[in-house]
């Protein structure tokens, strides 16, 4: 099932193709193993360790979800690729109303976290006070763990050659989580991500966020902080990192884990996926950032083929990510085996 990276040309379009895919998958294969923080927990749930695709056991928090199904991040995701495959761009009203629709269903079985709960809580207080006035769904909770980093993906390849990429993630950001901290942090994860599918090393990429960030005057000096703790800190395994950093879902914690493990595991997106599932906590939050750095780093070809389609919904994903990934107009200086 490992793929190792190998020195070849990847296209700037399967970079995409494998940053839209590799967010989806990574939170797909922690499905049935999330939140579980006892690593002796994990160790007798799943003898061998984690595998990926596992199915929640009985009062899991996606208990009644199946493999290749996702976690209330994933399914997030999902409505931000669907929207930005309709709009052509990002769309705070299209995606906030599908959200808020899906969040709102009683049949949804998914679980609703801080930020969710927080924003239907904002939804509904507005509309009670301006019965009249469409609601802007810029309005979020007050929460600083992974609602909108799991979900930057779509957004990040359809505004690619934007100036002003950061803006956009703010209003982004600001659908779910109205959260400084929380908009920093979406920041940074997508200035990594979109320097990755422009060809750059992972290295590269982070050095690259630490600049933008500086030079933007960002109170958020902690981000460059994290970033930086994390090239000191590379030696460490995956297990010992994410114990280091932290198991749990505020972004101080979860963002740098993930990003030790897309550093450390750079040549092998499955090694990834699979290294920090067995470190326990939020893992799903953790493998989505690190399915999209790793997937627009190695590109599709990386990512097991047997695991795009374990993914329930993987005709409709398929559909999207090809119109969304057609729309995006490289410079000359990026179309050399893109002309397809």
């Amino acid at each position: 099932m490992t793929i190792k990276f190998e020195e070849k040309f990847v296209s700037c379009k399967d970079r995409m193709r494998g940053a839209l895919w590799g967010s989806l998958i990574g939170d797909a294969f922690c499905l049935g193993s999330h939140w579980i923080y006892n690593l002796d927990e994990v160790a007798t749930r799943f003898p061998g360790g984690i595998k990926g695709f596992e199915t929640p056991f009985s009062g899991h928090y996606h208990d009644g979800k199946q493999p290749g199904d996702f976690s209330h991040y994933g399914d997030a995701a999902l409505l931000v690729l669907e929207s930005v495959a309709r709009c052509g761009h990002f769309d705070a009203y299209d995606f906030g109303s599908q959200l808020i629709k899906l969040m709102t269903d009683d049949s949804y079985i998914g679980y609703r976290d801080h930020a969710t709960k927080g924003m239907i809580a904002n939804y509904r207080a507005y509309h009670e006070n301006n019965p009249t006035t469409p609601f802007d769904f810029q309005q979020g909770a007050d929460d600083d763990q992974p609602a909108t980093v799991t979900h930057l993906a779509p957004v990040v390849v359809s505004h690619l050659n934007d100036d002003d990429l950061p803006g956009t993630i703010a209003k982004v950001t600001r659908v779910c989580q109205n959260n400084q901290r929380a908009i920093a942090y979406s920041q940074a994860t997508a200035l990594i991500l979109r320097a990755l599918i422009n060809g750059s090393s992972p290295e590269a990429a982070m050095a690259e966020t630490i600049r933008i960030i500086r030079a933007s005057d960002s109170e958020y000096s902690e981000v460059v902080e994290r970033i930086e703790s994390v090239s000191a800190s590379r030696t460490l395994s995956v297990h010992d990192a994410t114990m280091l950093f932290g198991q749990s879902c505020p972004l101080p914690s979860s963002f740098t884990a993930a990003l030790h493990t897309m550093l450390t595991c750079s040549n092998d997106f499955a090694e990834a996926l699979t290294a920090t599932a067995n470190a326990g906590g939020d893992s799903a939050g953790r493998a989505a950032m690190i399915g999209a750095w790793l997937g627009a780093y190695l590109g599709i070809e990386a990512i097991p083929a047997a695991w795009l389609t374990k993914l329930s919904a993987h005709d409709q994903i398929e559909a999207d990510i090809e119109q969304i990934v057609a729309a995006v107009a490289l410079p000359p200086t990026q179309q050399k085996g893109d002309q397809a």
